[in-house]
């Protein structure tokens, strides 16, 4: 899925912004629930509930490198397939949230069936208010502007070394990514919090409390 071109300065700055308003949300040490009022500038588009072909969510994992030390959170879960693959193949636990009740219950029903209740859990929420700080693995099958949204978020929240993988759908200029991955019509896109990342976050911190 190609970019307009960018020149480097813009990217920087774009970045930037986006930095400084991850740390100043940071700041003021806003709740989740708060995150949306602070960030969005027109209403996000509804995100479809779509299926992901199990060869896109096995390969998703492989890119992501689950293994059975990992959390995975899958934000917008649908039937739950991604963290209950996650738990049955690699024995990691997992996490998935989706707005639906209707599909938390199918997710949890699918977990039980699969016998990995006891390593998963479901939960109905808005992505915008909740902590997906735990998680080492973080899965998502959203759009473009929701991605662009919740960047600052996944920075804010996520450790270093937590791994991000998106189908279908990137990060824009600001955060490039480190993989991408074309299976048949589909694409992945992998990213990675690292210590850079969190260095000018933090930078933006301190100049945010001066």
């Amino acid at each position: 899925m190609p970019d307009a071109p960018t020149t480097a300065p813009s990217i920087l700055h774009e970045r930037r912004a986006l930095l400084h308003g991850a740390a100043a949300l940071a700041s003021l040490a806003l709740a989740p629930a708060a995150i949306p009022s602070a960030l969005a500038q027109q209403p996000l588009p509804k995100v479809p509930y779509v299926t992901t072909p199990q060869a896109i969510v096995d390969r998703m994992l492989s890119m992501a490198q689950v293994g059975r030390n990992d959390v995975v959170y899958d934000l917008g879960c649908g039937d739950g397939r991604i963290v209950i693959s996650a738990a049955s193949k690699y024995g990691a636990r997992g996490v998935g949230i989706d707005l639906d009740p209707e599909r938390i219950r199918e997710a949890t029903a699918n977990a039980r069936a699969a016998g990995v209740q006891d390593r998963v859990r479901f939960r109905q929420g808005d992505l915008f208010r909740s902590d997906f700080s735990p998680a080492t693995v973080v899965m998502l099958y959203l759009l473009f502007e929701v991605n662009l949204q919740l960047m600052p978020q996944l920075w804010r929240q996520l450790r270093v070394g937590a791994r991000v993988v998106s189908h279908d759908f990137h990060m824009g200029a600001q955060w490039p990514p480190e993989q991408i991955v074309r299976v048949r019509d589909k694409t992945l896109y992998a990213w990675t919090i690292t210590e850079e990342l969190k260095q000018e976050l933090r930078q933006e911190l301190r100049q945010e409390l001066r």
